[in-house]
């Protein structure tokens, strides 16, 4: 392994691969002007013997950012080898080989690494349109799946998914990293223990303030109908001519992306349901527009939603409020705080802050305009109710930070799916749990775009009411 200093942050790690598209190998701005590489090219292989029935083989579909940082991450697992790459752009086959040798193979035809007998598993980094198809195709072809979230752009998808993953066998693995945090565990460890009380409310935000992080990605300057499968691209999408802003700034068009609600909003719920166990929300309203992104986009730069989660064995009745400005010139930022009847979890990049207010058992007095005899009836009783007894009081905040080696939840949910391949162990989200997160979210644009609430059957994993 390299030398633990270079690896990154778990904030600077994942702010990089947040601003950088599956579909563009962006460099966000700042490292492009202090003149190093993104963090996710900095991830290395450590280089150590294994025997070779125990190597895991990987090829990866759609070497974007998103594609590239995933792979990097899982070449940071022991006996992890890479041996082939795809995209339909012939730039990033280029790239794959300036990574990772020019012995890889690389296509632009998926479907020729689903036949290579060396590769064990594939990486699933293309369009959210495409994400079904390909980790269905690869199943099939007895392939293991690593899929970016959200999970499939459609919910009917979903479950197609969740069919072809029972009768195949193999393993499945949605990327959405959160679920596999150390700060999550403890989150939901804290909440099990009844730290907070009851749960009675959540609020989840992701904004941000920059070019990259508003998905305006560099689009590189031989970008053509000859390097670019553009055909094959739109797949079941609507045909069009060559665009490209379509193809490398892709999650800002309905037809190959989700929006903020898919993008972002499928962390923030992958997070609540692994503290809480929760299946999902059976309500959900949004709302929202384009502020200030106005470059053609189809999709909202501000997303606002309210999702209803009803009481269940798991957790009691609760509300979840989310937020996304792509806009904010506050500088951005990042929480999930879940709010209890006793105190509060704030989830912050590195940090877990638990906050304790309990109730006071005494209600208190509001009785100055009672008249003199009932003011002292009144004392009488209340004393008795409520006599005065000095008590311990705990700390009223409690700081839990990750520790400094720690590789980060990405890192985590890879060593998840390469042990689930090894050990037939289950993941931590399969393609049930990815549709329970992916859903509501689909019913939060059908929300914002129809102006209507969503009903969401959590259960059946069925949207109820959308016409």
């Amino acid at each position: 392994m390299e030398n633990p200093e270079q690896v990154p942050s778990r904030r600077s790690f994942l702010k990089t691969l947040g601003l950088a598209g599956t579909a563009a190998a962006a460099v966000p701005a700042t490292l492009a002007q202090a003149g190093t590489a993104p963090a996710y090219l900095n991830l290395v292989k450590s280089h150590r013997s294994t025997a070779a029935n125990d190597k895991i083989r990987i090829a990866l579909v759609g070497t974007g950012g998103m594609g590239i940082g995933d792979t990097q991450t899982a070449l940071m697992v022991e006996n992890v080898e890479m041996v082939a790459a795809c995209d339909l752009y012939d730039g990033r086959l280029r790239r794959a080989k300036e990574l990772w040798g020019d012995a890889l193979f690389t296509t632009r035809d998926y479907r020729q690494i689903l036949e290579r007998t060396d590769v064990d598993a594939i990486i699933n980094g293309t369009t959210d349109h495409w994400h079904e198809k390909i980790s269905s195709d690869a199943m099939r072809k007895g392939k293991h799946v690593y899929c970016e979230k959200p999970m499939v752009q459609k919910v009917e998808d979903g479950h197609t998914l969740i069919k072809v993953q029972k009768e195949t066998g193999k393993v499945f693995q949605v990327g959405s990293q959160f679920a596999s945090s150390i700060i999550i565990t403890k989150a939901k460890e804290l909440l099990k223990a009844g730290d907070i009380g009851e749960l009675v409310f959540a609020e989840a935000q992701y904004d941000r303030h920059s070019a990259m992080g508003a998905w305006q990605y560099s689009i590189p300057p031989d970008a053509s109908p000859q390097t670019v499968d553009w055909d094959t691209y739109l797949g079941t999408a609507k045909k069009r001519e060559w665009d490209p802003k379509r193809f490398f700034r892709w999650r800002n068009y309905q037809d190959y992306g989700t929006g903020v609600a898919g993008d972002l909003y499928v962390h923030l719920l992958t997070t609540l349901h692994t503290i809480t166990g929760s299946k999902g929300p059976n309500r959900v309203y949004a709302s929202g527009g384009l502020r200030f992104w106005k470059d053609g986009r189809d999709v909202p730069d501000i997303h606002l939603a309210i999702f209803d989660y009803p009481k269940t064995a798991e957790h009691p009745e609760f509300n979840l409020t989310t937020r996304s400005n792509f806009v904010d010139g506050g500088g951005g930022g990042y929480l999930v705080r879940l709010v209890g009847t006793e105190g509060d979890l704030s989830i912050g990049w590195d940090s877990l802050t638990v906050r304790h207010h309990k109730l006071p058992k005494a209600p208190g007095l509001s009785i100055d305009n009672f008249p003199k005899d009932q003011k002292e009836a009144y004392l009488k009783e209340y004393n008795k109710l409520y006599p005065n007894r000095p008590e311990m009081e705990g700390p009223r905040e409690m700081v839990y930070k990750t520790p400094k080696d720690y590789k980060g939840d990405r890192y985590e949910h890879f060593v998840n799916f390469f042990d689930s391949i090894r050990n037939q162990k289950p993941v931590i989200e399969d393609a049930t749990f990815g549709l329970r997160a992916c859903g509501p979210t689909q019913c939060g644009n059908i929300s914002l775009f129809k102006k209507q609430i969503v009903n969401w059957d959590p259960n059946a994993m069925k949207i109820m009411n959308a016409v």
